[in-house]
């Protein structure tokens, strides 16, 4: 069994994006009714973002975005944990990706201040690059 610090922030991301999930769909399925958009109306591409209020959409496309760039952190972890590197400085720089990531979640499905919400996914990727790099340091024997 791989004992890693690492996987902790891994499975916070995780239940980041079901708690996401869930916020989106208390929030979508009242304001589909109340539009009187049927579930079979959906199937064209952008309906909800045209006839549902941005607010509610916010929820939704925050919720897309954690399946984005959160995969590729996702993989990093899982190899810096196989590779014996998933505590100490990469177990650090994980939870600064979390905790980047949930604010980048909070600030959009609230406020969506563009600019906020920039910063934190440039903070976010900087990071995420740290990681990368210390994994191709293993993984290259760059050491």
């Amino acid at each position: 069994m791989i004992d890693a610090e690492i996987l902790r922030p891994v499975i916070v991301l995780l239940a980041w994006t079901m708690v996401m999930w869930l916020w989106m769909y208390v929030t979508r399925i009242p304001a589909m009714t109340k539009a009187q958009i049927a579930a079979d109306e959906v199937r064209r591409t952008g309906t909800l973002d045209e006839r549902l209020p941005e607010q509610v959409q916010w929820k939704a496309h925050n919720y897309n975005h954690l399946h984005e760039q959160p995969t590729v952190f996702y993989a990093v972890c899982l190899v810096l944990a196989m590779a014996g590197m998933g505590d100490g400085m990469n177990a650090f720089l994980a939870w600064i990706y979390v905790g980047l990531r949930i604010l980048h979640s909070l600030v959009q499905v609230t406020a969506n201040k563009v600019m906020v919400r920039f910063v934190l996914f440039a903070l976010s990727s900087v990071v995420l690059i740290a990681l990368i790099f210390h994994a191709a340091i293993w993984a290259f024997e760059l050491s």
